[in-house]
């Protein structure tokens, strides 16, 4: 009865506004390319909310958006610019080191998912098949380089760090951000458990032992018709794997998102001040694809962020990839399936699921 409840209510959201806009509106939008948007939501109003229909009003565009999109851009999120600004100057800082120094900080275990990753290393794609990922690996490479970041109080996996005299500052400025990113995902999580008429608290103790990964992402110039050639992207087309990803962009822009509902790729804008937020694959599990984890990819920005040698800029951009605990079991939520809508995976916990996906897209 629970889930037939949340399958009635999921209907009624037509009766909330953010901007102007009735979110009735946003399934209708989204199902032509040229309506197609990702939902802007003021998360202050859920911050500092006195009542839980006052939660309940943004949960409700929380769940919608990721139900209609599998995104939304978070703005009133609580994080000051200043701090967001100070995590890209000190990433851009990491980067600019020479390979020599890079190259000794690299990735070299799944289940760690800590390191730098240089160019080319990682191809991410949908596909499991050892065979055709090398392929794409060695014919459109993605052309990025990562920092991985975990937990740094973790007793079996050590991130790398580079020499503080290299970068001044580095390590205390990441894990404070570290920290930040899990307290608003947490409270992100509080809102989905509402919209999906659950207790507020029901993912508490489920995502509170930060088996989070900070991804710091650097995309070197590149000539755009480089990108592209068929295949050819910055980052290939790919879901994520855990529950949010929390996506702080740069102004180049580039990354685009799969219109679920069309299939066709449309780009998300950077808009200042926002947190582009996606639904990864385990809250897709978790709430048996009622919220979508939505394909998207980096390609060439607009033209004007092209120079006259066709050469794009330089892109940046800090992902958060938010996990719930390593061992936590991941199986349909209680009032996500009802009769005529089976639970569609079989139980799963975080460590397997994220483990195995990363084995597949590294070399």
């Amino acid at each position: 009865m629970a889930g037939y409840f949340f399958h009635l209510r999921s209907t009624n959201y037509g009766t909330l506004r953010f901007g102007g806009r009735s979110l009735a509106t946003l399934a209708s939008d989204v199902r032509s390319d040229h309506t197609f948007r990702i939902p802007l939501i003021d998360f202050s109003k859920y911050r500092h909310a006195n009542s839980l229909s006052e939660k309940r009003k943004v949960a409700d565009e929380v769940v919608n958006g990721f139900k209609e999109v599998g995104f939304v851009y978070l703005g009133g999120h609580g994080i000051p610019s200043s701090t967001v600004d100070g995590v890209f100057r000190k990433s851009a800082e990491f980067f600019r080191l020479p390979s020599s120094v890079k190259d000794k900080l690299a990735w070299v275990d799944p289940r760690a998912n800590r390191g730098y990753v240089k160019i080319g290393r990682e191809r991410v794609t949908q596909s499991s098949d050892a065979a055709e990922i090398a392929e794409l690996r060695n014919t459109s490479p993605d052309t990025k380089e990562t920092l991985e970041i975990g937990r740094d109080w973790d007793k079996t996996w050590k991130n790398y760090w580079p020499q503080e005299d290299d970068v001044p500052g580095f390590r205390q400025t990441i894990l404070s951000f570290f920290q930040t990113c899990h307290e608003l995902h947490t409270v992100v999580m509080r809102s989905i458990a509402v919209g999906l008429d659950l207790d507020e608290m029901f993912f508490e103790d489920k995502i509170n032992e930060q088996y989070h990964n900070l991804r710091l992402l650097s995309y070197p110039p590149i000539k755009t018709s480089l990108l592209k050639k068929e295949g050819q992207a910055r980052a290939g087309a790919h879901s994520d794997y855990g529950t949010l990803t929390l996506l702080f962009q740069d102004n180049v822009g580039g990354l685009e998102v799969e219109n679920p509902h069309t299939k066709h790729f449309q780009p998300a804008k950077p808009i200042p001040g926002t947190i582009v937020v996606n639904s990864g694959d385990l809250l897709a599990r978790w709430s048996n694809d009622i919220l979508r984890s939505t394909l998207h990819r980096v390609v060439a920005p607009p033209t004007e962020s092209t120079n006259a040698d066709g050469m794009t800029r330089a892109r940046q951009s800090i992902a958060f990839f938010c996990n719930p605990n390593g061992g936590a079991r991941i199986s349909c939520l209680p009032n996500c399936h009802w009769p005529g809508n089976e639970a569609k995976y079989a139980p799963v916990t975080t460590e397997e699921y994220i483990v195995r996906r990363l084995s597949e897209t590294y070399d």
